[in-house]
């Protein structure tokens, strides 16, 4: 089965990035409705979605760009769909669209729990432990090539 990633803010493909940031971080892990839906979260924002097919959307991530440093966020995948790579899928997608926007490198606020899955993409922490939303987290970064 291919999965298709798209990146793009058509309504459909920021639906279906806002659905699985709602049932990932809003219902399953308790994170408060305002906190992760943002002010970053507009109709000019840009979402990887990574799609089984095109019924099933199964991670996604959030782009955003700052001078030459992308700024992936508010990425997730659906409970039904972990360990299947999906995510490293997203984030690599939002890296080389970054890249191709001029981007030279990569800095994600990483929760505690993610930190093993963002070293495994390359990335190293480059701070001590903050509260984002009421979560740990740290800061990890990555220079991309």
């Amino acid at each position: 089965m291919a999965i298709e990633v798209v990146i793009g803010n058509q309504k459909w493909n920021r639906a279906a990035a806002l659905a699985i940031r709602q049932s990932v971080f809003v219902t399953e892990r308790k994170i408060a409705r305002e906190d992760e839906f943002d002010q970053k979260d507009t109709d000019e924002t840009i979402y990887a979605v990574a799609y089984e097919d095109k019924f099933h959307p199964v991670a996604t991530a959030r782009y955003e760009k700052i001078k030459q440093t992308v700024r992936p966020g508010r990425i997730a995948t659906m409970k039904v769909a972990r360990r299947k790579g999906y995510g490293a899928i997203v984030l690599r997608a939002i890296e080389d669209y970054g890249m191709a926007q001029g981007a030279t490198k990569s800095l994600i606020h990483g929760e505690i729990d993610a930190i093993p899955f963002y070293e495994r993409q390359g990335y190293k922490v480059v701070s001590e432990v903050f509260f984002e939303d009421d979560v740990p987290a740290k800061v990890l970064e990555k220079q991309l090539s």
